[in-house]
């Protein structure tokens, strides 16, 4: 079993090295400056981590795992937009709209979002897996951006959990796990967008940390971290270095 900084290397290198279509032309620029934003690449590592422990290999693993990351940038990338977030800076350097317009950043976003779905289309379990948690995470945006009357955890089931989802269950069709034995894996992805959002707003002061105060979020983080730990422990496989990826959520501070 690879480890996660393994698997990120693995992640980083393949995504360096991946072609955009031609037609693209001048676009690859504000593509690889999103891609390039640094980041520690949680979404792939968790495919490529759950295909390796449910029997499969990295390899036939990794286009899914780059597909799940180019839609989760494509997301950052329209996020930072005037329109949305407004926000001028991602992890410490200017956002893709300050470096390259709007207008090119948006057709950016567009063009990762496609070229995402591309990756996936070897399969179409894993397309189909693919572009229903894209349509969760916009429409859970979508909830978010008008201020809709929805419960916090519904909002973010939506808006972050559905790619976590995703990247376990495209990890579990690459590694050709049958349709009835998918249910414990699934239980797991469940788990780890509420992990990731709530200590996200812990850090930042926001959703539930407001909602729940910073004491309120760290629980909501750790009852999910200690579910998915459960969730884990329920499977006949080796997840240690799953276990390792629910703890480095748990810990983050950025």
């Amino acid at each position: 079993m690879r480890a996660p900084d393994e698997l990120r290397e693995t992640v980083e290198v393949a995504l360096a090295e991946l072609d955009f279509h031609p037609s693209l032309g001048g676009l690859e620029a504000p593509l690889r400056y999103a891609l390039d934003g640094g980041g520690k690449r949680i979404r792939p590592v968790i495919c490529l981590a759950t295909a390796e422990a449910a029997g499969g290999r990295v390899e036939d693993a990794l286009p899914s795992a780059l597909a799940v990351e180019l839609v989760h940038t494509f997301s950052l990338v329209h996020d930072d937009l005037p329109a949305l977030d407004d926000d001028d800076e991602r992890r410490g350097r200017a956002s893709a709209h300050v470096v390259f317009g709007e207008g090119v950043a948006l057709l950016a976003g567009d063009a990762l979002l496609a070229e995402g779905l591309r990756l996936a289309s070897g399969t179409v379990e894993s397309s189909r897996e693919l572009a229903a948690a894209t349509v969760g995470m916009i429409a859970g945006q979508h909830l978010d951006i008008t201020a809709a009357d929805v419960a916090l955890e519904d909002l973010h089931a939506l808006k972050t959990g559905r790619l976590f989802a995703a990247a376990v269950g495209m990890g579990i069709w690459a590694a050709d796990v049958p349709e009835p034995a998918q249910p414990p894996w699934r239980a797991f992805g469940e788990e780890l967008g509420v992990l990731f959002q709530a200590v996200d707003d812990v850090i930042d002061g926001d959703g539930y940390a407001l909602a729940l105060g910073e004491d309120g979020a760290r629980n909501v983080a750790a009852d999910a971290a200690r579910r998915a730990h459960d969730r884990l422990a329920a499977l006949n496989a080796d997840t240690a270095v799953l276990a390792e990826l629910v703890d480095e959520l748990a810990v983050r501070t950025a």
